[in-house]
């Protein structure tokens, strides 16, 4: 007796017309045909079952806070910094935990179940991590939530930067955060990487440093990332984001470059819709657009996944909780529009976020968690495309969310009567 067997699904790997059954909230079974009964069966007709997504950069303290208290005049990420700085003083736990809530309320709509969270600790009080805390607890049956502890206005520029974010980690937070080219110099962006290495290595706790998000060139903190991490032997642990620096640095430092983040196994988070919001703010024409080296590091074997980042906040005034949407944008920006290149930015959106992550028991297999999302759509590819409709979210073996699949009807002489977008596009060989 299973749970639920979901049937005639399409799988992420392109195999169709399979069931997927789940059992005491693990898949129990992918098979062609299960003939066993199930407490629920739901029929996918065909459309594309997919692991939950994935999140692993997002700033849930700062989401739906736009235009508190003012809006960001210029679109650049130092302005947003700013005006962060004059809404923190006025944060309350209960709007911050009210927002967050809503937030995770659109996520598990859009199938995503796993969101690492930034958590600004330059405010000593630390409110926003006593918030995020509860949220994590409150969110804990639908969405596993992790923190990183991020000194926002700098781990040595902040006044009280290192303190707060060492408290922030006593109260819980899962993982080490920092902003190098925040700092006042390139030195000091150097050794608050030291210490941050340090301090991870110390506590048994993974790294994931805002590193470089600058049109600079120069700005080069990644190279001392992946230094201190081989030194610390935390390779596979750390996260370098945006990265956005090496979008106009020379093709010849790149080529030592990767390598070196190849050898410390840093995992990549490019964070497409906000990469090319805020970069090239200083440009006239050519106007660079600032996101990472997608396509070279994917090639070097680097773990490369994608983040929303944010969410109608102080830097960016759109976003929909929809991964799916970061991958579009992904495909548009790096230039790879190929069915194998589709293929690898879903995989960021999912699996290699889920590494990122750190994940256990995730992915579409026997023996994995129950966590599935059914998408108005046939195929991976198809997804990127389409940004489907989430027809069913399934956590532990329960739905959790359901919606109507979207069907226009028509009234046109000699046309069909409806057009449904994930069946009757669908490129036919």
């Amino acid at each position: 007796m299973f749970d639920l067997i979901i049937r005639n699904a399409n799988l992420p790997d392109g195999s169709r017309g399979f069931d997927v059954g789940l059992a005491g909230g693990r898949i129990a079974a992918i098979e062609k045909r299960i003939d066993a009964a199930a407490r629920e069966e739901i029929d996918a007709t065909g459309r594309l079952v997919s692991p939950p997504f994935c999140d692993p950069h997002f700033h849930m303290d700062a989401t739906l806070s736009l235009g508190l208290p003012r809006m960001n005049v210029s679109g650049t990420l130092l302005e947003g910094i700013a005006l962060w700085g004059e809404l923190r003083p006025l944060l309350t736990k209960e709007a911050l935990v009210e927002r967050a809530l809503r937030y995770c309320d659109l996520a598990v709509s859009q199938g995503l179940l796993f969101i690492r969270s930034h958590v600004d600790t330059s405010d000593p009080r630390l409110v926003t991590a006593e918030a995020l805390i509860e949220v994590r607890e409150r969110v804990k049956p639908y969405i596993e939530l992790q923190l990183v502890a991020f000194p926002q206005d700098g781990y040595y520029r902040a006044a009280e930067g290192e303190k707060s974010l060492e408290r922030a980690l006593d109260m819980g937070l899962d993982i080490v955060g920092g902003i190098p080219h925040f700092e006042r110099t390139m030195e000091d962006g150097r050794r608050s990487l030291e210490a941050l290495c340090r301090i991870a290595a110390e506590r048994g706790l993974p790294v994931d440093i805002h590193c470089d998000e600058t049109d600079d060139p120069m700005s080069r903190h990644i190279e001392t990332l992946a230094a201190e991490t081989v030194r610390h032997g935390l390779q596979g642990r750390v996260a370098g984001s945006h990265l956005t620096s090496m979008h106009s640095m020379d093709n010849y430092y790149v080529s030592k470059l990767i390598p070196l983040m190849a050898e410390a196994e840093i995992n990549v988070i490019p964070n497409p819709l906000i990469n090319i919001m805020l970069q090239g703010r200083h440009d006239t024409y050519p106007k660079r657009r600032g996101m990472t080296r997608v396509r070279e590091l994917m090639a070097a074997g680097l773990n490369v996944s994608f983040g929303q980042d944010c969410m109608m906040d102080p830097w960016y005034a759109m976003g929909s909780a929809d991964m799916l949407e970061v991958g579009h944008m992904a495909i548009h920006v790096a230039q790879m529009g190929g069915i194998e290149d589709k293929k690898r930015i879903y995989e960021a959106l999912t699996v290699n976020s889920a590494k990122t992550m750190g994940l256990e028991g995730y992915g579409l297999a026997v023996g994995c968690k129950a966590d599935l999302v059914v998408l108005q759509a046939a195929d991976v590819v198809e997804a990127l495309r389409l940004k489907p409709t989430r027809l069913l979210v399934v956590k532990g073996g329960k739905v959790i969310s359901r919606s109507a699949p979207r069907i226009g009807e028509l009234f046109l002489e000699g046309r069909p009567a409806s057009i449904d977008p994930g069946r009757d596009y669908v490129p036919r060989s």
